[in-house]
């Protein structure tokens, strides 16, 4: 959003979508237009679209432009910092001209994964999930190991070192969040955490 106060977006962009393979990244400007009608284009009748982000972003000044009139009370952002105020206080459904819905939401200061799965992983990294596939042993933690097509990839430039960084990011986030609701895992983490200690204050009285 905001793509008018920036000379050049593109290098953002080509950042964002080497995280995000697959997902669509749509530069848009509420106040000149640019990119919103194509961004509107996909919310098309039968379709429901969600606004998350920080206060300030824009989120509420897009749906206006949308609507065609000020719907949604918006406010400038504060000089000193370019942060954000909190206008929007509650989240609102909005029906579109010509179809299509959006939510509009407060400003979010995080996002949290929800459990979702391996089949996320799978999904978001295809890549990096193929490569790995392809690793000498199945239990391959792409550290060191001989025969791992992950660090094969990574050391030929096939393969970012960001993305790869991302992958393992994803991987002990979506492992925290099943810990969260899983007893038999928070145990074993428990248990491992136990064994680590044991082993540290051993080697602590060795020395």
């Amino acid at each position: 959003t905001k793509a008018d106060r920036m000379d050049d977006p593109w290098p953002l962009v080509a950042e964002v979508e080497s995280v995000a393979l697959g997902v669509p990244v749509h530069v848009v400007s509420a106040l000149t237009g640019q990119g919103c009608d194509a961004l509107r284009a996909r919310l098309t009748s039968g379709l429901t679209a969600v606004l998350l982000g920080s206060s300030g972003v824009g989120k509420s000044t897009l749906v206006n432009r949308w609507v065609g009139r000020e719907l949604l009370a918006t406010r400038e952002t504060r000089e000193d910092d370019d942060e954000g105020r909190h206008t929007t206080t509650h989240r609102e459904l909005i029906l579109l001209p010509g179809g299509g819905l959006v939510i509009d939401t407060p400003g979010l200061r995080e996002l949290q994964l929800w459990d979702v799965g391996d089949q996320a992983l799978e999904a978001t990294f295809a890549d990096v999930e193929e490569l790995a596939s392809d690793c000498r042993f199945n239990d391959c933690l792409h550290d060191s190991e001989p025969g791992c097509a992950v660090r094969a990839a990574l050391h030929a430039g096939e393969l970012g070192h960001d993305r790869f960084d991302s992958w393992r990011k994803l991987q002990k986030e979506l492992r925290a969040v099943a810990i969260r609701h899983d007893v038999r895992l928070r145990k074993e983490e428990a248990r491992k955490w136990r064994i680590l200690t044991r082993e540290g204050r051993a080697r602590a009285r060795l020395r």
